[in-house]
């Protein structure tokens, strides 16, 4: 047991070193004997868990993707409005999420598959969707997975804009904003007015998870 722990500490350690020189390099700039400065880990250890380069970006675009679902609400435009916002908090506080990011929106990135992260989002964002359309929250033209891709193109051209102006420190007030300038178009009024879609709502769901993760609650 205690062997299979200090390798997953070990792999821990190699991704969050992978995610500071993403972050920091790009994918193209990135070396693996930046990384494994960075890791303090042996080569050996390094390829056991992750073979190639590329490997370790999938790794961190995988890993960033581990704490996205929240706790079902009644009303399901509240759990996407939570999701997202959650997500973006999470983007300012998180390196892994950052160079998730950073990947995942990093055209210079030749030969790595950045379609999972936008692919996931759309299926997640497509579910709930659909549940809400089932509870009547939607308006009847509604297509959930075509709002679904909207709203991930959408969030993703935020997310870069804010990070070439102020290196994200707008971008809870930006997604807020596309989120009130958006959903009108879909989403029922009396529903919409009930909803929080304020920038100070991903930091509320962080701290809820944070305390059902205290109380060892799923």
């Amino acid at each position: 047991m205690a062997k299979q722990e200090r390798a997953i500490r070990t792999r821990q350690a190699i991704l969050l070193a992978a995610a500071r020189v993403f972050e920091e390099r790009g994918y193209q700039a990135a070396t693996i004997s930046e990384i494994l400065a960075s890791a303090e880990v042996t080569k050996g250890a390094l390829y056991f868990h992750f073979p190639s380069k590329e490997d370790l970006a999938q790794g961190v675009l995988h890993e960033q993707d581990q704490q996205m679902p929240i706790p079902d609400r009644a009303c399901r435009i509240q759990q996407i409005v939570d999701t997202v916002m959650l997500h973006a908090y999470r983007l300012q506080t998180d390196p892994m999420v950052r160079a998730g990011v950073r990947l995942s929106l990093d055209q210079q990135a030749q030969g790595l598959d950045r379609s999972g992260p936008f692919l996931r989002w759309s299926e997640v964002i497509t579910e709930l969707l659909e549940k809400a359309q089932a509870q009547g929250e939607l308006l009847p033209h509604v297509v959930p997975a075509a709002t679904a891709d909207v709203l991930v193109g959408g969030f993703a051209g935020v997310q870069a804009m804010s990070q070439a102006v102020c290196n994200y420190q707008d971008l809870l007030n930006r997604v807020s904003a596309l989120l009130r300038h958006t959903l009108p178009g879909v989403v029922v009024s009396s529903v919409l007015t009930s909803a929080d879609l304020t920038g100070s709502r991903g930091a509320a769901v962080f701290e809820e998870l944070q305390t059902l993760a205290t109380a060892g609650r799923p």
